[in-house]
């Protein structure tokens, strides 16, 4: 019994890990996109002034 347990535990504590890492990735992802966004932004504001200025 002891043994079917701690198997259990370790597949739950396996499936946590994966969870989180899949989280991370994604949340690692959306930073990233958001920041090129940004830059792209920032970007295309300065070309729009140079052109005003």
């Amino acid at each position: 019994m002891k043994d079917n347990t701690e198997l259990a535990l370790g597949n739950i504590q396996d499936a946590d890990f994966a969870s989180e890492a899949s989280s991370m990735t994604r949340n690692q992802m959306l930073a990233q996109t958001s920041m090129s966004m940004l830059k792209q932004s920032n970007s295309m504001s300065g070309m729009v002034m140079s052109l005003l200025g």
